[in-house]
């Protein structure tokens, strides 16, 4: 019989503390997801499902590696999470799914319309995959050896998501059910009742010819044969960000983790063909693309186009920046696809709605040499990046500014401490995703430029 594994996103400890998520007046994210997820399971139970319920008490790690050691062919795995927002009227569900799985997104579908039958109270904010999350991938969507999604019941920030999730709690509850039955028979019949059925092959297309071996499919994601990651330049054998299984005694790895080691993952449906590009024809090397210092490889256009498909209002607003971020870069020697990306983190994609506001000009989020709590204004938009610009160069690098200093933070960095991006986590911001938030958006850039 199929199971069904549902986890109550945070609750547990992460490096000996406990993680209670989002934390509210009188309560946490990881005791309303609980709660849900209790009435989620007795509700499948009911229907006669077989449901795991995983541990509160596992780190993400811990709880990933429970699923793996008990997940068989046709089970299917739910985590729920609450979201949180410094603008309080942003609300609804949504479903995170691997990127590039239509299947998957189906899957999401599946899922999210079940919610909002039974909470049509409840907005949509659609299914999304996991490269438009906050730092690109979702280990719970990928790291699974069973089809899984991560769902965001909705906003704890907002009043009336809340109100929903702590008074219609059961509503909640049952169209997450309603979901997950559904969701675990499509599973279910996919897989093939014949013992000792053959996985289904898939072609390779690699670099612009045609590989000549076959991947397979498993669980409706792509793997190819390990041999292809050492074309690539990237270890794939003990690399713990990849994974590899065994099939007719040959080791293949799971294509989409290829994404991470800067390599383009696409599927053409028409002819079960797998495509797969190394962004070697880019200007930056293997293992230098989270430098700050150095040359972007987007053009204006280019970088113009990619705002458009994050955020399309911005463009008309915005419409200058692409040419401002190459131009300040380059006098500096920063790589302006870096700043543009940290631009759209720091601003919510132009979005604003922080403790930034767009009369600022402050695209970089600098804080005020005052210590203002709206951080720094600048009198145009070419100076706002510029101050950015500079503020990046402070940390990256010790050689001085080409142009007069217009951030007001510049001389309080310890020059040069923090050249690669992730290194900006916990000094740029608190935040210690920081720089994962920015690699995940140059990385969903570089895709855009370099489409499978």
């Amino acid at each position: 019989m199929a199971q069904i594994f549902i986890s109550a996103g945070h609750g547990g400890f992460e490096d000996g503390v406990v993680d209670p998520g989002i934390v509210l007046p009188g309560t946490t994210e990881a005791a309303e997801m609980i709660q849900i997820r209790d009435l989620v399971v007795a509700e499948l139970r009911s229907r006669s499902f077989a449901v795991l319920s995983v541990p509160d008490d596992l780190s993400a790690a811990q709880t990933l590696a429970w699923i793996n050691a008990r997940c068989r062919p046709g089970d299917v795995a739910l985590e729920i999470h609450a979201g949180a927002f410094s603008d309080p009227s942003v609300r609804g569900a949504s479903v995170f799914y691997i990127a590039r799985n239509e299947v998957r997104r189906t899957h999401a579908e599946l899922l999210l319309l079940a919610l909002v039958r039974r909470v049509p109270s409840l907005p949509s904010r659609g299914v999304r995959p996991d490269t438009e999350s906050p730092t690109g991938m979702l280990p719970f969507c990928r790291n699974l050896g069973c089809p899984s999604l991560l769902m965001e019941v909705g906003y704890l920030s907002n009043p009336q998501d809340l109100a929903i999730i702590q008074r219609q709690r059961r509503d909640v509850a049952l169209g997450i059910a309603d979901g997950l039955a559904s969701w675990s028979r499509a599973v279910g019949s996919d897989i093939p009742t014949t013992p000792g059925t053959n996985l289904p092959e898939i072609r390779i297309n690699l670099n612009g010819g045609i590989y000549p071996e076959t991947g397979i499919i498993v669980n409706n994601n792509s793997y190819i044969p390990i041999d292809i990651a050492d074309l690539l330049g990237i270890n794939a054998a003990t690399s713990p960000n990849i994974t590899r299984i065994r099939y007719a005694n040959v080791v293949y790895i799971k294509a989409v983790d290829l994404q991470t080691y800067n390599v383009s993952v696409g599927w053409d449906a028409a002819t079960r063909t797998l495509r797969l590009r190394s962004r070697t024809g880019m200007q930056f090397c293997p293992g230098a693309m989270d430098r700050i210092m150095g040359i972007g490889s987007t053009t204006e256009t280019q970088l113009r186009l990619f705002l458009q498909s994050v955020n399309p209002s911005a463009v008309n607003t915005y419409g200058d920046l692409p040419k401002l971020y190459r131009e300040e870069a380059a006098v500096e020697g920063a790589n302006h696809d870096i700043a543009f990306c940290q631009m759209l983190v720091e601003t919510n994609s132009l979005n604003f709605g922080g403790s930034l506001n767009p009369a600022q000009n402050n695209f970089g989020g600098i804080g005020s040499p005052t210590g203002g709590m709206e951080g720094a204004s600048f009198p145009s938009a070419r100076v706002g990046v510029r101050a950015q610009i500079q503020h990046l160069k402070a940390y990256a690098s010790l050689d001085p500014l080409v142009q007069r200093q217009v951030d007001p933070r510049f001389q309080f960095v310890v020059r040069g401490v923090a050249p690669l991006v992730d290194q900006l986590s916990g000094r740029w911001s608190a935040d210690p995703e920081y720089g994962r938030k920015i690699l995940a958006f140059l990385r969903r850039l570089y895709d855009s430029v370099l489409p499978p």
